[in-house]
């Protein structure tokens, strides 16, 4: 999606956040340019087309999940299949919804990511591989990249842990404490 300053409405538009399910939010993804104005799909829109059907990485511009802060966008791009976004920088409070709905948003030098745009429009079946322990991004013999990620946010994506994983990690202590200290309930 070679698109610079991707916001939260362009996302997951604003009549589409009544819901407080992280799921079915995905059809509404990047509604505006998915669809025109009869509801029908738009064959010119990336996403839209047969040879991405079914991509778990988008690759896009600079700048991607700015504007509100709205949960309501990593929850759609995840239901549309997507696991992994790659962009030269994200908006602090996506970037960080991203990681905490389990979605690996990657920053990579400008070079990278156009090369990993061209590499997707001329070969749209090839491969991409990302590999998250190792921090690599590779195509066959063709490239290898490596990002930088935060070791905790590694942690909870390698796990599968959300903020309430984190707590049921710690279970065992929580139930002790309770039990020792019935005075304060």
């Amino acid at each position: 999606m070679d698109m610079i300053n991707i916001d939260t409405d362009i996302i997951v538009p604003k009549q589409f956040l009544k819901t407080v399910k992280r799921t079915g939010l995905g059809v509404n993804a990047f509604y505006n340019l998915r669809y025109d104005e009869q509801g029908k799909e738009n064959p010119d829109f990336v996403v839209n087309k047969p040879e991405y059907s079914g991509a778990e990485i988008l690759i896009t511009g600079e700048n991607f999940g700015c504007g509100s802060s709205r949960e309501h966008a990593p929850w759609a791009i995840l239901d549309m299949g997507i696991r992994c976004i790659i962009s030269p920088s994200f908006a602090d409070i996506f970037f960080s919804n991203s990681f905490k709905n389990g979605i690996l948003p990657i920053e990579l030098p400008q070079n990278q990511v156009d090369e990993l745009m061209i590499e997707a429009k001329e070969n749209p079946n090839a491969q991409i591989e990302i590999d998250l322990e190792k921090q690599t991004i590779t195509r066959g013999n063709k490239f290898s990249y490596n990002f930088e990620i935060d070791p905790f946010k590694k942690h909870c994506l390698l796990n599968g842990l959300d903020d309430i994983g984190l707590t049921l990690q710690k279970e065992t202590a929580i139930t002790s404490f309770e039990k020792q200290n019935k005075s304060w309930i």
